[in-house]
């Protein structure tokens, strides 16, 4: 029992990690950056096991919160969960949560993820993480939810199709030798 947590600790922390160098690349694009973190974050979902991908996610907004400077561009602080990205950090809990659970090793779905279940579980997360962003993006900058959907959903569509497309394939490549990590095999 004590190595499936060490196992698990050890891809926690490199998770949290990858999702927080990927937040240090950032383009802005008005109060909503392009960062590579979400890409880090669907990542964490597809291959870590559901209470691992949520650990690391509490672990990444609580170290950022404490203003470690884990976010876009290298900025930390309580204030961001207040702030016109909060929503979208906040959907990264319930983000990886959904993924994992459909795709994750231990998910409660049996067998290993073909394509097409990896697939709808990244499309699912990545609609999550804007289900949640876009309207807190709208009520804390007061610019309502059509200009928020312009400016926080529509141009990061075409990257976050990259990054789904990236994931995916990584996710094909990796997932079985992290479950056998995870076995101990």
């Amino acid at each position: 029992m004590r190595t499936d947590a060490t196992r698990f600790t050890v891809l926690s922390a490199a998770f949290t990690a990858l999702i927080s160098a990927g937040a240090y690349i950032a383009i802005p694009l008005g109060p909503v950056p392009m960062v590579l973190q979400n890409f880090f974050v669907l990542l964490t979902g597809l291959l870590l096991p559901p209470g691992a991908a949520v650990s690391t996610l509490f672990v990444y907004l609580f170290i950022g919160g404490l203003g470690i400077p884990v976010f876009a561009g290298g900025t930390g602080g309580v204030g961001h969960f207040f702030g016109p990205t909060g929503g979208y950090l906040l959907g990264y809990l319930p983000a990886v949560l959904v993924i994992s659970l459909i795709c994750g090793p231990r998910s409660e779905l049996r067998g290993t993820p073909g394509s097409f279940r990896m697939l709808t579980a990244l499309l699912a997360g990545s609609l999550i993480i804007y289900l949640a962003g876009v309207p807190w993006l709208a009520h804390s900058t007061g610019m309502g939810i059509p200009r928020a959907t312009v400016v926080g959903l529509l141009p990061f569509l075409p990257g976050d199709g990259l990054k789904i497309a990236a994931a995916l394939l990584i996710g094909r490549r990796f997932g079985p030798r992290i479950h056998r990590f995870l076995s101990g095999e």
